[in-house]
């Protein structure tokens, strides 16, 4: 039985990457897809897009490579799990490796990076750390 989804999604991307995959697919969720939307957006990954699977929908995530085939995500890491949650407020939301890397959080507002949340002075969970 799963009980975290969201390990699950930054462990499959892990393993691909480490196991010098193109694209991996994965089960859709909202924060999932979100969380996709911002790797996008940071450049962690080329591309995603959603398609119909056996069962219900996934995620199909093309991941990214420099020219010499070393992966751009050295690092995914969760941080808030279902026996340990951990939120922050807009004053201590964490900076990745002094800001190189991306700190994804779930606010009120929606789920945006630690740089978004600390400019609009929201506070939330923070999910995970991508460097």
């Amino acid at each position: 039985m799963q009980t975290d989804p969201i390990a699950d999604y930054l462990t499959r991307i892990r393993n691909a990457i480490r196991a010098g995959h193109d694209e991996v697919e994965i089960p859709l969720s909202g924060l999932k897809l979100e969380v996709s939307r911002i790797l996008k957006e940071q450049g962690y990954i080329s591309d995603f897009h959603r398609k119909p699977a056996t069962v219900g929908e996934a995620i199909n995530v093309r991941l990214k490579y420099t020219e010499d085939r070393r992966p751009v995500i050295l690092g995914i890491e969760r941080v808030s799990r279902p026996g340990r949650r951990r939120y922050v407020d807009h004053k201590h939301v964490p900076r990745v490796f002094g800001g190189t890397g991306t700190a994804i959080v779930s606010t009120s507002a929606g789920v945006m990076t630690g740089h978004e949340a600390r400019a609009k002075g929201v506070g939330g969970e923070v999910v995970a750390y991508v460097w």
